[in-house]
């Protein structure tokens, strides 16, 4: 997968391929979701079928983010995890268009002719996808003037589980909500955050329960809690290593800065430096005050037998 940058002004260099364009998908992407896959394979299919390359087209910040900045929504996959999730779909280009006031400002023309002259001959959206200038731009506007821009635009209707159409959003309320079952499930995948071990205050080891520090790296955590998880990683000897981690902003400490700390059961190798993949499986817990360390200790070793029991069950 190759990545290109762009914004409003100046289109991606080297943008057009070789067998003269790209078939795209346009969006947020954040999470990378069912629906999201199901846009991207479609994107895929079509590139195969027109003998050119798959792009899929997003934005950094992501929209909201931009229109939010004081009040942004969670976000569910930081650059580092959207790039190693979409790695995995087969998709030739991830192309990143910078949001800012410049690209909000475009009309919903403009909006194409940037599309056109990053090579894409072909759109791909979701049944819901709007952009342009106060979103004036829709499904329906695509299908009636995407011709005009020398684009042929397809929409995808969107993927349902049982009753309810899958999005970020309910991903994001189902973690909120400690539901990492109901969120893998709309992911397709256990929920997870991506990062390189960095050294802490090593408290946890003089407790007996040394852990692996990595920072989140995005504004706002999705979810927070002590949980069971595991360890994926291609320092470790085995896949999927199983523990317990606490992720927020450690009250114990008066902490401000959220971090994951990951404690990995029988586990006694130097991590420091390493790119590690944390799956959640289960919520175990709010983050919890305590006044004194025995309290502190004694709920550490409940945290873990009880991870392990969820473990020990989960598919």
């Amino acid at each position: 997968m190759r990545l290109l940058r762009a914004s409003s002004a100046q289109p991606a260099l080297g943008a057009v391929a070789a067998g003269g364009g790209y078939v795209a998908t346009i969006g947020g992407f954040d999470g990378i979701h069912i629906g999201h896959q199901h846009l991207i394979a479609r994107a895929r299919e079509q590139a195969r079928a027109l003998q050119c390359e798959s792009m899929l087209v997003s934005f950094e910040p992501l929209p909201l983010e931009f229109l939010r900045a004081a009040d942004p929504p969670a976000r569910l996959t930081n650059f580092r995890e959207r790039w190693r999730v979409l790695q995995a779909t087969g998709i030739d280009v991830l192309c990143l268009l910078r949001f800012d006031a410049a690209l909000r400002s475009l009309s919903a023309a403009q909006f194409l002719t940037l599309l056109r002259n990053l090579g894409i001959r072909q759109m791909i959206i979701g049944h819901d996808f709007r952009f342009g200038q106060r979103a004036e731009g829709d499904a329906e506007w695509s299908r009636a003037r995407a011709a005009e821009f020398g684009l042929s635009v397809e929409v995808v209707e969107p993927v349902k589980v049982g009753d309810q159409r899958v999005g970020s959003r309910l991903v994001r309320e189902a973690l909120a909500a400690g539901d990492m079952a109901q969120a893998a499930r709309w992911l397709g995948r256990p929920f997870s955050m991506r990062g390189r071990v960095q050294r802490g205050a090593q408290l946890g080891r003089q407790l007996g329960f040394p852990t692996v520090n990595i920072a989140p790296r995005r504004r706002r955590l999705p979810l927070s809690g002590i949980f069971a998880v595991r360890v994926q990683t291609d320092s470790l000897p085995a896949r999927g290593w199983p523990g317990v981690a606490s992720l927020g902003t450690r009250p114990v400490v008066n902490g401000v800065e959220p971090l994951l700390e990951v404690h990995l059961f029988d586990y006694s190798g130097d991590l420091y430096g390493h790119e590690l993949e944390v799956e959640f499986i289960a919520r175990l817990r709010d983050e919890l005050h305590f006044d004194s360390l025995e309290p502190m200790i004694e709920q550490m070793h409940r945290d873990a037998a009880d991870a392990r029991r969820a473990l020990a069950g989960a598919v």
